[in-house]
């Protein structure tokens, strides 16, 4: 498979974030991944949102890319420091279930990973 990127670009806002989730678990359905696989792709891509809702961006923008290793999430952070204590739960979990989590703050951007298998 040659690598393919997904956009989407929804409100910051907290009733969106079923659609990120439904979204990320149908993309990792697509690639095959495992039942597994698939429910901490739906975890990761929810916190995900959160996180990038509580940097209170205007508008979250995401980019799922997926290849035939996996997929990664990327999403648009707001001016908020990324070091606020009430984003230290989502920052735990984003760690326990993807295989790369990063948050740059210079790009304003989080990026998520999750490797099939």
């Amino acid at each position: 498979m040659k690598t393919s990127h997904v956009e989407l670009s929804v409100p910051a806002e907290a009733s969106f974030a079923r659609s990120v989730r439904m979204m990320a678990a149908n993309l990792a359905v697509f690639l095959d991944m495992s039942l597994d696989d698939v429910e901490e792709v739906r975890m990761a891509a929810e916190e995900g949102f959160v996180l990038s809702c509580a940097s209170r961006p205007e508008v979250c923008s995401i980019v799922f890319t997926l290849s035939d290793e996996g997929m990664s999430m990327d999403f648009s952070l707001g001016p908020v420091p990324d070091d606020t204590a009430e984003l230290d739960l989502a920052r735990l979990l984003l760690a326990a279930v993807c295989d790369e989590f990063e948050v740059d703050g210079a790009a304003a951007r989080l990026h998520l990973a999750k490797r099939i298998g």
